[in-house]
């Protein structure tokens, strides 16, 4: 990856929607090799999609509880059985492996408490395996970005 190439994808990160011709303009190249440049960040990975950015407290989704779950072994079997199983849970946004004292990290989203007592109860509970978890609920979100840092 170049400088062009770090250019499109700041540019893209603020504007996914952005036609070829906006975007070639924007980076300095014309609309052809702009497009070979596009098409290569998205074949080789760089680019993972496209999509719209919801606010979940508009949609009914105000609650974000962060799960920090630790497993009763770490072993790969488990750890694998443990990422199929919340794969499956859509309340669940992300699931992260960690260091230190516990093993998972889950970012979950729900409507209310009552909300999250049903996804624990029928959902995260279930999952086989797990030995402690702990929840955190946020209060507000005070950094929130969706655009990673320039690497350059």
């Amino acid at each position: 990856m170049d400088k062009i190439d770090r250019k499109i994808l700041r540019v893209l990160q603020r504007d996914g929607r952005m036609k070829i011709a906006d975007l070639a303009e924007a980076v300095g190249l014309s609309a052809t090799p702009c497009a070979r440049r596009l098409e290569r960040l998205q074949t080789d990975g760089v680019i993972t999609g496209y999509g719209a950015r919801v606010d979940a407290r508009k949609v009914g989704l105000p609650v974000t509880v962060f799960v920090s779950v630790e497993l009763e072994t770490q072993g790969g079997v488990a750890m694998s059985a443990f990422e199929q199983s919340v794969r499956n849970f859509e309340e669940v946004m992300e699931c992260h492996l960690m260091t230190g004292s516990r093993d998972i990290l889950l970012r979950v989203v729900v409507a209310d408490l009552q909300a999250y007592d049903w996804f624990l109860e029928h959902r995260l509970m279930k999952v086989h395996g797990i030995r402690n978890m702990r929840s955190n609920f946020a209060l507000r979100a005070m950094v929130q970005r969706d655009a990673l840092p320039d690497t350059a």
